[in-house]
């Protein structure tokens, strides 16, 4: 998908925004339905089209904040912290307000959303997040990560040891 719309944004802006648009009402609960992917590939869209990241990158922010457009859905948080870690790799500049709010997604009870928000904190190289992610070193639950068109199984501890290594370990 992030293919496809960020290619018709290049021809028709307001269609790809007609688009996110779209995926963003998915997950308002007036929507009647539930998001299921609409953040990642909303990241994706936006990891591939600057101008759409410009535009929307404060709504994949604004569902990991408590005072925002939260996503109470442990799965749903899952999509949420994997699309900033999307575009954390890419864009990491557009969605630094985030920094604050991943940390207590690492003492989730849901090992994926544990793993996810480690990544993507190494990614944005938030030393706030040195002592939590320090404590996830003896975490062994593996989780999948889609990465490079992959589906990868990974430790939640060596995701916590990769985000620590790009910090600088201090141990």
């Amino acid at each position: 998908m992030g293919v496809v719309v960020a290619r018709l944004a290049t021809k028709d802006m307001e269609g790809a925004r007609v688009i996110m648009r779209r995926l963003i009402w998915s997950l308002n609960d007036e929507s009647g339905g539930i998001g299921w992917g609409a953040p990642e590939a909303m990241a994706e869209i936006m990891a591939r089209h600057d101008g759409l990241a410009r535009e929307y990158a404060h709504m994949l922010v604004s569902y990991v904040r408590p005072d925002g457009n939260f996503l109470e859905h442990e799965l749903l948080q899952r999509g949420a912290i994997w699309a900033l870690g999307r575009l954390a790799r890419v864009k990491a500049d557009l969605i630094q307000d985030c920094i604050p709010h991943l940390p207590s997604y690492l003492e989730s009870k849901d090992a994926t959303v544990r793993g996810l928000a480690a990544w993507t904190m190494g990614l944005l190289r938030s030393e706030t997040a040195r002592s939590p992610l320090k404590a996830l070193l003896a975490d062994n639950a593996e989780i999948q990560l889609y990465l490079d068109d992959k589906l990868t199984v990974r430790r939640v501890s060596d995701l916590a040891e990769q985000a620590l290594s790009a910090l600088g370990k201090q141990c």
